[in-house]
């Protein structure tokens, strides 16, 4: 599957030099304003060697970010399996995303997420793709509007893994796309729907 190119992007499996960018956004507390915790160095480093295992046993997963001017890496972004989301079948599979904070506002998620819901659709075959944030991750959530994604407000719910120490991050909005919406949307802006 990987590696995938965009216009400014290459999205690939996880290397050692990745590692500091890794943790550095997994620590800190601006992209981390929404999860209930931060991963020391050696948590990052284990998180990482299994999302990079886990892209290597797959096609997919939450993948690196690499601009392709300059050749840093910038954070992840990728198709997840879920489990544990209270509503939803244990095969869905999410979109989910991650930047330092000096790469937000250029549009670089809203381009691999793009790339991502392309491969979902075409590739896997599969027949939806989800997302959710934090409620008040207003971020995020634009992100989810910008890419076709469609709230289902009734579907809304508490994320399970949040402890009850974190009252203010428990409530999250579900996004859905399906393939037939997503098609309609490629034909809509004259793209080929395939």
């Amino acid at each position: 599957m990987i590696p995938i190119r965009t216009e400014r992007l290459l999205i690939r499996n996880w290397q050692d030099r990745d590692r500091p960018l890794f943790h550095r956004i997994n620590c800190d507390p601006q992209v981390m304003e929404f999860f209930p915790f931060r991963r020391d160095r050696e948590a990052s480093d284990a998180l990482l060697d299994i999302l990079r295992q886990n892209i290597a046993d797959r096609g997919f997963g939450f993948c690196a970010l690499e601009r392709l001017e300059g050749g840093d890496c910038i954070g992840f972004a990728g198709l997840s399996l879920v489990s544990g989301i209270p509503g939803l079948p244990a095969d869905s599979v999410e979109i989910g995303w991650r930047l330092a904070p000096e790469f937000w506002g250029k549009g670089y998620v809203t381009e691999a997420a793009y790339a991502w819901l392309y491969y979902g659709f075409s590739e896997l075959g599969l027949k939806e793709i989800v997302s959710f944030a934090v409620r008040t991750n207003k971020r995020s959530i634009a992100v989810m509007q910008r890419i076709g994604m469609t709230h289902y407000p009734e579907e809304d719910f508490d994320h399970p893994a949040v402890p009850d120490t974190h009252p203010a991050l428990k409530p999250h909005v579900l996004y859905r796309i399906s393939y037939e919406t997503w098609r309609r949307q490629r034909s809509n802006r004259g793209v080929n729907p395939s």
